[in-house]
């Protein structure tokens, strides 16, 4: 039997299975858990703002289009949830928007050192991420820990795909000028 997707889940909670909202919740806690922990840097919040995103996904369900993916629309949620949790904490606006010049982020094919470099880089993300701006920091959780590609980071943001090979660029250029160069070649 074929594993229902995520928006037929969606679909059947959307006609009143309400028991099906579960396995949204069962497919989605760890990794919002992690993207909630990388974000905001603070594990005491992130359980709390968690069940916040599977209360407010469960109130704006009818919302949801099942005719696209629901992976960026929870996302966006979650997106939402931790700027505003930031937003509370430090009482300073948060930018949404990179106001900077944007030059598309053009890539190479993979190679065997650009895989051993985004294991170091990944190393060094957990060590040195709190310290990264949220719109260096949030790109670059979606990109390394939740493994989503930049259509979908650009989704989740409501930014353009350019704008994420930016931030993604920018923000690994701040992590090497943070991390001592032992961090990164170990």
């Amino acid at each position: 039997m074929k594993k229902e997707t995520d928006e037929e889940v969606a679909l059947r909670v959307q006609k009143g299975d309400t028991e099906a909202f579960g396995e949204l919740v069962e497919r989605y806690q760890d990794k919002l858990s992690r993207y909630a922990r990388k974000f905001l840097s603070d594990t005491d919040d992130a359980k709390d703002i968690v069940q916040d995103i599977f209360i407010k996904t469960y109130k704006n369900i009818q919302s949801f289009d099942a005719s696209r993916r629901f992976s960026p629309w929870i996302y966006r949620i979650a997106h939402n949830e931790f700027v505003n949790a930031l937003s509370k904490r430090s009482r300073a606006p948060l930018f949404q928007f990179d106001m900077d010049t944007i030059f598309p982020h053009l890539t190479a094919a993979e190679s065997a050192d650009d895989r051993a470099l985004d294991r170091s880089l990944r190393e060094t993300l957990e060590k040195y991420l709190s310290a990264l701006d949220v719109k260096y920091r949030e790109p670059l959780v979606l990109y390394y820990f939740e493994d989503m590609d930049y259509k979908t980071i650009a989704e989740v943001l409501h930014i353009p795909v350019s704008t994420v090979g930016v931030r993604i660029a920018r923000g690994k250029a701040l992590l090497q000028k943070m991390a001592k160069p032992q961090d990164i070649y170990e």
